[in-house]
């Protein structure tokens, strides 16, 4: 089984889910040239690329599964893949920037690599703007007059500020998510809804937790009454199409049962337990 991953937060934040299913890679991908990283189970292999390749590695079956951003995702298109899980990893919020108080004369210019968000942010309030294309360094585009205002990945804030820029609109919150190809879901059904079951775990463990003490406000995994599961939101992102299809629909249903499964045991498995299933399911 082949899971792809890209460098630096993700990756870090995916760290602890894979340890949780038993897998532990055998080299750092920071110190490491390796592109396929060996784990310590025989044929569950990591791939590290670029964070907007992994849809495109997981859609056409390079790669089994694949943890990647939910911008990525939207800008991608999300096709040919499924979508059962939201890690509730590397949190940030898609904003829109800008120097406070500066309104252009003519069309708002907009610079952002995220263009299809960005087209469809602006469209869905009736406004017609310029983009402008970059990879990188947003914060400069205002700052040389390139455009009025950025459209970029915000999590402290600092940046924007130590550049006398601020954020303006919020466009979403964005948070890492599990990604699986349609084949290997068919294919390999078993050991991908063990891995997923392995994510959930302490996704829903950290929820009820949060729940439990009255702090958490973000949606659960699965609506709770009386500690049992009841609904599942998570097949809520699938898209379109994997919601109408048969298939679809079998994903869903099997996420749901995870939920359920994942919350009943919180807390309960051990740490050697869950590595021994892990093995005896990987291997």
């Amino acid at each position: 089984m082949t899971i792809a991953l890209s460098k630096g937060r993700i990756f870090k934040d995916t760290l602890p889910l894979l340890a949780h299913a038993g897998i532990v890679p055998q080299d750092d991908p920071e110190t490491s040239r390796k592109l396929i990283l060996d784990t310590n189970i025989d044929d569950v292999k990591l791939v590290i690329i670029r964070a907007a390749d992994v849809p495109t590695f997981v859609e056409y079956g390079a790669a089994d599964l694949g943890v990647t951003g939910k911008d990525v995702l939207l800008e991608h298109g999300g096709g040919g893949l499924y979508e059962p899980l939201d890690l509730r990893i590397a949190r940030c919020r898609l904003m829109v920037a800008g120097r406070p108080g500066a309104e252009p004369a003519r069309r708002l210019r907009v610079a952002t690599k995220y263009l299809n968000i960005t087209k469809a942010y602006y469209a869905g309030q009736g406004r017609q703007v310029e983009l402008i294309k970059l990879y990188g360094s947003m914060e400069l585009a205002p700052l040389v007059g390139l455009a009025d205002r950025i459209v970029d990945l915000v999590e402290t804030g600092n940046t924007l500020k130590a550049n006398g820029l601020e954020p303006l609109e919020h466009i979403m919150d964005i948070s890492s998510r599990l990604v699986v190809n349609k084949a290997s879901m068919k294919m390999k059904h078993a050991r991908v809804k063990t891995f997923i079951v392995f994510c959930l775990e302490p996704t829903a463990s950290k929820h009820l937790r949060a729940s439990a003490s009255g702090i958490c406000s973000s949606p659960s995994p699965c609506s709770m009454r009386n500690g049992q599961a009841i609904s599942c939101t998570t097949p809520s992102s699938l898209n379109g199409a994997s919601r109408a299809s048969a298939s679809g629909c079998e994903v869903a249903l099997t996420t749901h049962r995870m939920c359920r499964a994942a919350t009943d045991s919180a807390g309960v498995s051990a740490r050697a337990s869950r590595s021994k299933r892990s093995r005896q399911i990987f291997s």
